[in-house]
């Protein structure tokens, strides 16, 4: 672990993010156009004692899970995301594959869209970010862990993972779903890690099985869905997909497919989030 080089290029990186970029306030009295330190805690969910351990040189060997918060918080390049693991002494996340972090581009992007609902994914399903629009229609899907992480393999082994669409929507959500997986699987057919996906889904799913068994594919890029929320009433929302150059993320956007909806997901924003069972 190199502390002093660790400390000066998260400093420098601070202070060289704007705070419109992060969706922060300027703010009349700020003494640099960076962030302050307890904004990156709070927007890396550590600290304000260890973010300045951190920038003395004085902190213990971060985690890669911090240092991925890290990341997110100060929406680093793919370079600077894999400059910031080796100076604390982990290797980078795989470029592809599973434990990525969303790029910095796309993070951006999130925070442009303001409270619209928008989640980057991994194009194994994965989320790696969404912001406060996506966590009021679905709940917090950043950080599962396990297969889990996954959204085929909760859709096809959890119930509850289903129940916030309607159930005469099931079989259309699980055709693409599993449409799109066979998509991934022919790109990346020497990945262990899909081949390990799919046999397990085959495993636990007779559902899965019999879908996989039909060789669908369909590359989603738009989607229609109802989200049922106790609070408001069913939401119904157009699903848009921008996908990176390398299909290895991409971000989906939802936006109320109508007035009722509109207004509905209006009156969301206004109560705020409920508690959603972990890793729906």
């Amino acid at each position: 672990m190199q502390r002093d080089e660790l400390a000066d290029f998260l400093r420098r990186r601070r202070e060289a993010v704007r705070p419109a970029e992060v969706g922060l306030a300027d703010g009349r009295r700020r003494r640099t156009a960076g962030l302050r330190r307890e904004e990156v805690a709070m927007l890396a969910g550590m600290s304000v004692d260890y973010v300045v351990r951190l920038e003395q040189g004085r902190s213990s060997q971060p985690s890669t899970q911090l240092l991925a918060a890290l990341a997110r918080a100060l929406r680093l390049s793919d370079d600077e995301r894999d400059h910031l693991f080796h100076l604390a002494g982990h290797q980078p996340p795989p470029a592809t594959g599973t434990a990525q972090l969303a790029r910095a581009g796309l993070l951006r992007m999130l925070d442009l869209l303001g409270d619209t609902p928008a989640i980057v994914l991994s194009d194994l399903g994965e989320t790696l970010a969404q912001n406060r629009g996506a966590l009021l229609l679905s709940g917090d899907q950043v950080g599962i862990e396990g297969d889990r992480r996954y959204h085929a393999y909760r859709w096809f082994t959890d119930p509850v993972a289903r129940a916030i669409h309607p159930a005469e929507d099931e079989e259309r959500h699980s055709r693409v779903i599993v449409a799109d997986l066979r998509a991934v699987a022919g790109r990346r057919h020497d990945d262990p890690e899909i081949t390990r996906l799919v046999a397990k889904l085959n495993d636990e799913s007779d559902m899965f099985r019999k879908l996989w068994a039909e060789h669908e594919v369909a590359v989603r890029r738009f989607d229609r869905k109802t989200f049922l929320n106790s609070r408001v009433g069913p939401l119904l929302m157009d699903c848009e997909t921008l996908v990176t150059p390398d299909l290895g993320q991409l971000l989906l956007v939802l936006t109320p497919a109508g007035d009722e909806t509109r207004e509905r997901f209006d009156l969301l924003r206004v109560l705020g989030l409920q508690e959603f069972p972990a890793g729906v």
